[in-house]
C-alpha cells in the first residue's frame, strides 16, 4: 500500500509542484488550501504524513497542528511545518506546537523529500524499507547492491537509481521526463533519449535467457515495473 501524504497549502503553484515531486516518488498526494478543510479531511482518512503550511485561510497551520495533537487518532501524526516565517521564535513556536519538523520557504526540493524520507523511516519504519523485493530480485538501498536468485548483478550507480526508483512504484508507468527528474533531478539537463540508453543497460545487467523481464515499456508513454512480475516469475520456477 502506498505511503499518503496530505498536503495543506493555499499558494496553488508550490501545491504543484509538490504535487509532481512526491507523486514522483511513489507516494500519493491529497491537496487542499484551507486549514478547517483539511481538519475535515483529517477526520474522514488519516494519512501517513501531512505537509502543512503555517498561514492558511479558515484556520491557520499552527492551530490545525495543535488540534491534530490534542485527538488521539491523530497525536502521532507526522507533520512537517512550511513556512516563510524563518525567525528562531517562530521555529521554536511550530516546533513547540508538536511540528515534527520545520522548513523555510523557498526551499530545496530534495531537502523536503529527504526530510519526507527520514521522518518516515523514524515513525512508520515499515512505509520506507531498506530492501525492495519483487519476484527473485532484491535491492538493498543501504548497501546498493543488488541480487537475482542469490546471484549479485552489477549495475552502474545511474542503473541502481532507475532500477530503485521502477521498483518502490510497480506497475505505474513513468514518462521518460518524470524518469529524468526522479533518476537524475530536474537541474539536470540531458536528452530524453539518455533514459532508453539506460533502461537497456539495466535490462542487460538483471535478465538473462532463463528470466523473465521485469521492465515493461509502455508504447507511447514510458516505463513500468510489473506489479505481476513477482507471481509471474513465481509460476515459472512452479
Amino acid at each position: 500500500m502506498s505511503t499518503r501524504i496530505l498536503v495543506v497549502e493555499d499558494e496553488e503553484s508550490l501545491t504543484l509542484l509538490l504535487r509532481y515531486n512526491l507523486e514522483a516518488e511513489g507516494y500519493e498526494v491529497d491537496a487542499v488550501a484551507r486549514g478547517d478543510e483539511a481538519e475535515v479531511r483529517l477526520r474522514e482518512r488519516i494519512p501517513d504524513l501531512v505537509l502543512l503550511d503555517w498561514m492558511l485561510p479558515g484556520l491557520s497551520g499552527i492551530e490545525l497542528c495543535r488540534r491534530i495533537r490534542a485527538r488521539r487518532e491523530t497525536e502521532r501524526l507526522p507533520v512537517i511545518m512550511l513556512t516563510a516565517r524563518g525567525e528562531e521564535g517562530d521555529r521554536v513556536r511550530g516546533l513547540a506546537t508538536g511540528a515534527d519538523d520545520y522548513i523555510v520557504k523557498p526551499f530545496s526540493v530534495p531537502e523536503l523529500l529527504a526530510r519526507v524520507r527520514a521522518l518516515l523511516r523514524r515513525t512508520k519504519p515499515a512505509h520506507i524499507a531498506n530492501t525492495l523485493v519483487a519476484g527473485d530480485i532484491e535491492l538493498d538501498r543501504e548497501t546498493h547492491r543488488v541480487r537475482r536468485a542469490g546471484r549479485e548483478l552489477h549495475l552502474g550507480p545511474t542503473e541502481f537509481r532507475l532500477l530503485e526508483f521502477l521498483m518502490q512504484s510497480p506497475g505505474r508507468v513513468f514518462t521518460r521526463e518524470q524518469l529524468l527528474d526522479g533518476v537524475w533531478g530536474h537541474d539536470v539537463y540531458i536528452d530524453e533519449r539518455t533514459v532508453d540508453v539506460h533502461v537497456g543497460r539495466l535490462r542487460k545487467a538483471i535478465n538473462t535467457r532463463e528470466t523473465l523481464d521485469p521492465i515493461r515499456t509502455v508504447r507511447g508513454a514510458g516505463y513500468s515495473f510489473d506489479e505481476t512480475f513477482a507471481k509471474s516469475d513465481g509460476a515459472l520456477g512452479a
